[in-house]
């Protein structure tokens, strides 16, 4: 039986008004009075403050000051940015470097672990996993001649991954194990002590993937003693299409740790032009090409908003808006064909909700392309048939959340989705 009270537009309206963090909406470029954006976990907003900050950064820094520019700020600005994602995954400032892609740091981080851990010939992980993160383990397996085996953790619905399975595939040979801490599709989280407890006990190094968790789930990663980690800047982090990563090495790791890629801001001493490499202390070995500067700026003003706003606090209220969207989903989809495909224990959960159905894709394309003069409303489609809500506390608000769940009860109901295309696009 379902639930007796079902929500309308004003109690979703009056949970709006009691919002602690309402606003940090307005920190947010809204052109599209008629747009609800539910896609954060792929890009997120463009914070007002980028805009201001780039156009300073191309006016001034770069057309005025010019070469002069990289001993007023560019040179420091990589670490002046990883000090700041460090406190947003609980972290020290030195262990941390923003460069490159999430791809490449990864690919740094799992050869240097295969090559510390010399002896031992698996690398784990689970069928959840984004796929480039097996693509890139598959290619440090051919890099060191084929002689690693690739396992990975089954899930029995398809939406998580018991720790008991985990456990089951990680034995004595298991050189390194890499995991997302929040899965991409089902938004399934890890309980990341209890992991990393499991493969230290087995004598493994970890990597996580953090790239749908910071900004949207508290991470602690020294105190859940975590060996690596990697992540994109560009998701809930708000840092701009194609915004440079970042790479974590706990402390404890630093000397041991080899990059397999050397480049001159990873040199000790980068400007003496020396023909020998010498690799830099600590963390900044995993530095390897010259920063861009502009995309690098670019990160800064959403991890401002994040540590104003905090994470405990982001993250209660990312909870509330999740239970929300479950609870009217629950009520006006699943009755109509739609299943679940996030774990319905929110401490199991991040922040973004998937929901299945057939027609997923075309519910998407009604979704986004109204052929009337309702809001356009942007989630994404993961296939085979996932539509993922992307839920961003710092803008995202009830009323958006009711209003997305309605219409899409109506594309259903109206059967509005068969006026699409099955044809895809390029990016889904």
């Amino acid at each position: 039986m379902k639930n007796i009270f079902l929500p309308d537009l004003d109690f979703a309206l009056s949970l709006d008004n009691q919002d602690s963090l309402r606003d940090f909406r307005n920190h947010f470029y809204l052109p599209e009075k008629n747009l609800i954006y539910l896609d954060g976990n792929s890009l997120g907003r463009l914070p007002i403050a980028t805009r201001e900050l780039l156009q300073r950064s191309v006016d001034f820094e770069w057309g005025q000051r010019l070469i002069r520019t990289w001993n007023e700020g560019w040179f420091d600005l990589p670490g002046k940015i990883s000090a700041k994602i460090a406190q947003v995954i609980g972290a020290e400032e030195d262990e941390v470097a923003c460069c490159d892609s999430t791809s490449i740091n990864l690919y740094k981080l799992a050869w240097a672990a295969v090559s510390l851990q010399k002896g031992r010939k698996r690398i784990v992980s689970d069928v959840l996993n984004f796929p480039t993160d097996l693509y890139v383990l598959q290619s440090v397996i051919n890099q060191f001649g084929n002689q690693h085996e690739l396992a990975l953790a089954p899930s029995t619905d398809g939406i998580s991954v018991s720790l008991h399975d985990l456990e089951q595939i990680i034995n004595e040979d298991t050189a390194l194990v890499v995991l997302s801490h929040v899965a991409f599709k089902s938004a399934f989280r890890y309980d990341m002590q209890l992991v990393n407890e499991l493969v230290h006990r087995k004598g493994a190094l970890i990597i996580w993937d953090l790239s749908h968790a910071a900004g949207a789930v508290p991470l602690a990663l020294n105190t859940a003693g975590a060996d690596m980690a990697v992540g994109c800047t560009y998701k809930y982090l708000n840092g701009g299409p194609g915004s440079p990563a970042y790479l974590y090495v706990n402390r404890k790791l630093h000397e041991k740790l080899t990059s397999p890629v050397w480049g001159w801001f990873g040199d000790a001493r980068p400007f003496d032009f020396d023909h020998q490499y010498v690799p830099a202390a600590g963390i900044g070995k995993f530095m390897i090409g010259t920063p861009p500067i502009l995309s690098l700026a670019a990160i800064e003003p959403g991890l401002d908003l994040i540590i104003a706003a905090g994470m405990e606090r982001i993250r209660e209220k990312s909870r509330l808006q999740t239970e929300f969207l479950i609870f009217l989903a629950d009520n006006f989809l699943i009755p109509i064909g739609f299943a679940f495909g996030t774990p319905l224990d929110a401490d199991a959960r991040g922040s973004h909700v998937s929901l299945q159905h057939p027609e997923a894709f075309r519910i998407c394309q009604a979704l986004i392309n109204p052929m009337d003069n309702h809001p356009v409303i942007i989630p994404d489609f993961r296939a085979p048939d996932n539509i993922r809500i992307g839920i961003t506390p710092l803008y995202t608000s009830f009323a958006e959340i009711y209003l997305a769940i309605k219409r899409v009860e109506e594309i259903v109901k109206g059967e509005i989705f068969k006026n699409c295309s099955e044809q895809r696009p390029a990016v889904t």
